[in-house]
């Protein structure tokens, strides 16, 4: 292999490298710098670790599948759902963070909802007001609120 760029997944040919997948993270013209990606099996892994090779060492590697892949569904549905929990989580501790902001535009969106059964309220405030309300919460919830 000559040259690589960003994203790339190779596979070492030689021995000087562990049998595995790493991902090209980093160019700077005579070194490229690798992330371990895969096992020698081909299956997703999260070390960190880093090697840095020279653009003439990169000839002891070749082009590898994405180890992303090759996950069997299960797995992929329970990451994803272990995910979705983590992301109400952290959602939620954000509004927990910052009560009154959060509050008011709950009450945005609660008003916008149910404000016919309040009292003749113009049909168009209604939807603002759900709008901005659900706005509001999507950014206090995700900790772009300051």
């Amino acid at each position: 292999m000559t040259s690589s760029s960003i994203y790339d997944h190779l596979r070492p040919t030689d021995s000087d490298y562990a049998d595995e997948i790493y991902r090209v993270v980093g160019t700077s013209g005579e070194t490229v710098t690798l992330l371990r990606v895969g096992d020698g099996d081909g299956r997703r892994v999260n070390t960190g670790d880093l090697e840095r090779v020279s653009e003439a060492e990169l000839e002891g590697f070749e082009p590898a599948a994405n180890p992303d892949g090759n996950r069997p569904f299960g797995a992929a549905v329970a990451s994803r759902l272990e995910m979705g929990y983590w992301s109400l989580r952290a959602f939620g501790q954000q509004l927990v963070a910052r009560p009154v902001p959060a509050a008011v535009a709950g009450l945005l969106v609660v008003v916008g909802v149910v404000g016919e059964q309040i009292g003749p309220l113009p049909e168009i405030l209604l939807s603002v007001m759900i709008f901005a309300g659900a706005l509001g919460l999507a950014v206090i919830g995700s900790g772009r609120f300051r």
